[in-house]
């Protein structure tokens, strides 16, 4: 396991975790000493991540929110018709993710969470900057959304099924 990939099995255990999590703790789950995973949180933090510790463990200062991972299948052009819906209900795109049958999964970060980045990160694929994940997988791909509640992401979810852009399991 690289650096980077422990970092993100901590981020998410912290995250997901209802209680605070030992420095201990974490160090049995990534097979490491507790110096390394001091050095890690200090990584973790210096990249912006509120991590508080406490005299019973580290916990990730963040509101509570939940999130969903949707298939769903567009052209180019109903890119920003798909971002938009999902942004205007009050949902945050984390990522995109593509499963390719050479490669296998392959993610990139997003973080459109407003209009206003839906219209940079439009520019920027205009802009020819690079084209988009989906294309390498005849435009099937999957975003993870967080949102406030379940009920958020449940309207999202119909939103992206009446306008056909949710691929059904």
């Amino acid at each position: 396991m690289t650096g980077t990939e422990r970092r993100e099995m901590i981020i998410e255990h912290i995250k997901n975790s209802t209680v605070p999590v030992s420095g201990t703790a974490l160090a049995q789950l990534c097979e490491v000493s507790r110096q390394v995973i001091v050095q890690d949180i200090a990584l973790i933090r210096a990249a912006g991540y509120d991590i508080m510790s406490t005299h019973k463990g580290y916990i990730l200062n963040q509101p509570y929110t939940v999130s969903r991972i949707f298939k769903v299948h567009h052209t180019d052009e109903q890119m920003e018709d798909e971002l938009c819906s999902i942004v205007d209900l009050g949902g945050i795109v984390e990522n995109v993710m593509v499963q390719h049958r050479v490669y296998g999964r392959m993610e990139a970060p997003l973080g459109i969470r407003s209009r206003r980045h839906i219209q940079k990160f439009m520019a920027d694929i205009h802009q020819g900057k690079s084209s988009p994940l989906k294309n390498i997988t005849s435009d099937y791909h999957y975003h993870k959304v967080e949102a406030e509640n379940e009920e958020t992401l449940d309207m999202i979810e119909e939103v992206l099924r009446e306008k056909n852009f949710l691929v059904e399991s």
